[in-house]
């Protein structure tokens, strides 16, 4: 029995998130009311209030949500134990942006997240508390790279991570807003930022000596 409760208890609360973000995408956060959220899920006023005290509590929710899958995947790809190039594993990284560009995705809206952080200080707490797990995962492929030698030894894998990682959620919202570039422009542009490498014996990979200017 407690299990059915708990089960019955989880489902209500996705009808209601569901119900929300089908308004949030429709009007907006700030144009959306608590009575429209109520009506498109199809509960009474009492059943939504019981899980959630206002919309800034669901607004959070479908944020955690969001950016717990995002989370999940960029951290998949950084705790791949294969020696994955640094163009693959960013390759990878955008796949699951791109993922979350689609109908349903975290990125429909991630726009309305990030304008409602700039102006509510608990929203902005979350978000921020949330994007430094996504910024490590990249500062982890930056070091396997570093130490692989595809970055040179000096590089400061934080520097690097950090901008890798703001490269994934620009482009998705440039795919989300205009429907281009493509991944694989993406990666191309990568592959002309990053030192060229060479494959040494056994497939080990070291960074090619830049040449020397004459």
């Amino acid at each position: 029995m407690p299990r059915r409760t708990e089960a019955h208890l989880a489902a209500r609360r996705r009808q209601i998130l569901d119900a929300a973000r089908t308004c949030f995408l429709r009007k907006g956060f700030h144009a959306t009311s608590m009575q429209e959220v109520i009506e498109e899920a199809g509960l009474s006023v009492g059943a939504v209030y019981r899980y959630f005290r206002g919309k800034d509590e669901i607004i959070a929710a479908i944020a955690e949500d969001a950016t717990d899958r995002v989370i999940g995947a960029f951290a998949r790809v950084a705790a791949d134990p294969a020696p994955v190039p640094l163009l693959e594993a960013m390759d990878r990284a955008l796949a699951s942006a791109e993922m979350e560009t689609r109908p349903g995705g975290a990125f429909p809206l991630a726009v309305e997240v990030w304008a409602g952080a700039a102006r509510d200080p608990a929203l902005h707490t979350l978000m921020a508390a949330r994007y430094a797990p996504m910024r490590d995962s990249f500062v982890t492929l930056a070091r396997r790279a570093r130490d692989r030698g595809e970055l040179r030894p000096d590089a400061d894998v934080a520097a690097v991570g950090a901008a890798l990682f703001a490269l994934v959620p620009g482009w998705a919202v440039q795919r989300l807003l205009t429907g281009e570039p493509e991944r694989r422009t993406v990666v191309a542009g990568l592959r002309a930022l990053l030192p060229p490498v060479d494959q040494g014996p056994g497939g080990r990979v070291g960074r090619r000596a830049a040449p020397r200017s004459p």
